[in-house]
């Protein structure tokens, strides 16, 4: 699947489902941010450590025995550190866009991503549908940072 491609190579029903998926989500006035990718028992990015994208480079299972509260969403870590890091400076750790895909988010659709689809650029992680797709992402990373995150504070707004 090419980037480009997203919308047009997509079913319209699935379009359809995340436009009424996000218009469900909820918003948080305090925040400015709820709407995360986390499963139906509040985990966020499928359990994935947040922290380990930047300490070891690499995606890492967080364990259940080390989580913190934050957004409404259960976060996972490795590590009793990596739990302690993330919880004095989440806004650090957290993936871009909810943790949602990135690159979904520049044509300002909601797309569940795959943790093991990352990238870390000017310290920030962004999280992607896939790899492929990362790599498609990576050709014009200022540019589809900037279209997403309009898109993302046109979602927000709403």
């Amino acid at each position: 699947m090419k980037f480009g491609n997203l919308v047009t190579t997509t079913p319209v029903w699935l379009l359809l489902f995340f436009t009424t998926l996000l218009m469900a989500l909820p918003t948080s006035a305090d925040s400015g941010l709820s709407i995360l990718n986390k499963d139906s028992d509040n985990v966020a990015i499928e359990g994935y450590d947040a922290v380990a994208y930047f300490t070891e480079q690499k995606a890492v299972k967080g364990n259940p025995e080390f989580v913190f509260d934050w957004h409404e969403a259960r976060w996972q870590f490795s590590s009793a550190q990596h739990r302690d890091l993330f919880a004095a400076d989440p806004e650090r750790y957290a993936p871009q866009f909810g943790g949602f895909c990135a690159g979904a988010m520049t044509r300002g659709l909601v797309i569940k991503a795959d943790p093991e689809a990352w990238t870390i650029v000017d310290g920030r992680l962004y999280i992607k549908v896939n790899k492929e797709f990362r790599d498609e992402w990576r050709e014009d990373t200022a540019g589809n940072i900037e279209k997403a995150r309009e898109a993302w504070a046109a979602m927000i707004q709403k």
